[in-house]
């Protein structure tokens, strides 16, 4: 299980939110407005009001040991980039933020933003791509039960052959994709002799609870 919080509870910082918390994952959502912390606190670990420009109560949640923490403050921008800011500073591993433009994106990088979101234009971009490319990974039209999800490597698989992990006689799962980070590289259907390593991400194809098996491994 992982840990997220959710720092602002706008209608996008709502459906992450609720979303990171159906799926299974543990999350603080957090906005000055006491409404908004009220409307999301049945779809989340915890909800909190908190002014998350201070930077001492931000210290105090234990951010730094969370998986990653979501920044979705909306149109006001020196907020987001100083909450980007202190975040960087008390040490979280995984800063995103939602952009306005990209001269905002250049902001938020040089304070320590990790990932960058753009919601608007990434949802233009790929509706776009289903409508020209029908045939596009991201499109394909799953069976309820099935998900196909990019997942880190656990320690079990690094250093293992796809051929040694056996995960579809095991799982009843399908590593269908490997996208290399080092150098940045996409491998469509991996060979059966191809070596698991810590860089990789897995593009995974199977039913939702035998996926959940593998998230769940050490």
């Amino acid at each position: 299980m992982k840990q997220f919080a959710v720092i602002g509870l706008g209608t996008f910082g709502y459906y992450i939110a609720k979303s990171l918390f159906e799926d299974g994952n543990e999350v603080i959502a957090i906005d000055s407005d006491k409404n908004r912390v009220q409307l999301v606190d049945p779809y989340v670990t915890q909800a909190i009001v908190l002014e998350a420009t201070d930077k001492e109560a931000l210290k105090s949640l234990g951010f730094n040991h969370m998986d990653g923490v979501i920044v979705c403050t909306g149109t006001k921008i020196s907020t987001s980039i100083m909450v980007c800011l202190y975040l960087n500073e008390i040490g979280v591993k995984r800063i995103l933020v939602k952009a306005q433009d990209d001269d905002h994106e250049k902001i938020l990088r040089r304070v320590g933003a990790t990932d960058i979101i753009h919601p608007e234009r990434d949802m233009a971009i790929r509706l776009a791509h289903s409508l020209s490319r029908p045939n596009v990974l991201d499109f394909i039209p799953l069976g309820e039960d099935y998900d196909l999800v990019q997942v880190e490597p656990t320690t079990a698989f690094i250093g293992k052959s796809i051929k040694k992990l056996n995960l579809r006689e095991k799982y009843h799962v399908h590593i269908i994709a490997i996208k290399q980070r080092d150098p940045d590289n996409f491998i469509l259907v991996p060979s059966a002799d191809h070596i698991i390593r810590k860089q990789d991400s897995l593009l995974i194809l199977g039913k939702s609870h035998d996926i959940g098996k593998i998230k769940a491994l050490k």
